[in-house]
C-alpha cells in the first residue's frame, strides 16, 4: 500500500510541475509593461489552472501525511537500522590501552656534563717544546 501511495505522491508532484509551468505570471514586474488583453476563455482557463494546482498541491500534502500511517514501524522490523546500531553497541567490548612505561627521568638540565671515561694510557703526554 504504501508503494501505491508514493507512486501518487510522485504523479502528483509530476502533475504540479507541469501545471506551475503552464501557468502565466500574473505579477510583477512583466505585468506593468503588457497590455491586458485577456478574452473571457483565457480568464476561465486561468481559474481552471489555478484551481488546478491547489488541487494537485492539497492531494500532495494530504498523500504525504497519510503515507506516515503505512510505513513499517521501527519495532515492529527485525532489520531497522535503530536496532542494529544498538546491538553493535552492546555486543562492542571496550579495551583499553597498556599504560604507558614510565619516562626515563632526565638529568638536571644545570649539572655540569659528566666526562667521558678516557681509556688509561701508559704513555706521557708529549711536553711542548720551547725555543
Amino acid at each position: 500500500m504504501l508503494t501505491f501511495i508514493i507512486i501518487i505522491i510522485m504523479v502528483a508532484a509530476i502533475l504540479l510541475v507541469g501545471v506551475v509551468l503552464i501557468q502565466n505570471p500574473k505579477g510583477g514586474i512583466a505585468a506593468n509593461f503588457v497590455a491586458p488583453s485577456q478574452i473571457m476563455g483565457v480568464k476561465r482557463s486561468t481559474d481552471v489552472i489555478e484551481k488546478a494546482t491547489w488541487g494537485f498541491a492539497l492531494v500532495l500534502i494530504v498523500l504525504s501525511l497519510a503515507s506516515n500511517m503505512f510505513r513499517p514501524s521501527s519495532s515492529a522490523s527485525d532489520n531497522s537500522s535503530d536496532s542494529r546500531i544498538k546491538d553493535a553497541i552492546e555486543n562492542t567490548t571496550v579495551t583499553t590501552p597498556a599504560p604507558a612505561a614510565p619516562a626515563q627521568q632526565q638529568a638536571d638540565p644545570n649539572a655540569a656534563p659528566a666526562e667521558a671515561a678516557q681509556p688509561a694510557t701508559t704513555e706521557k703526554p708529549a711536553e711542548p717544546t720551547s725555543k
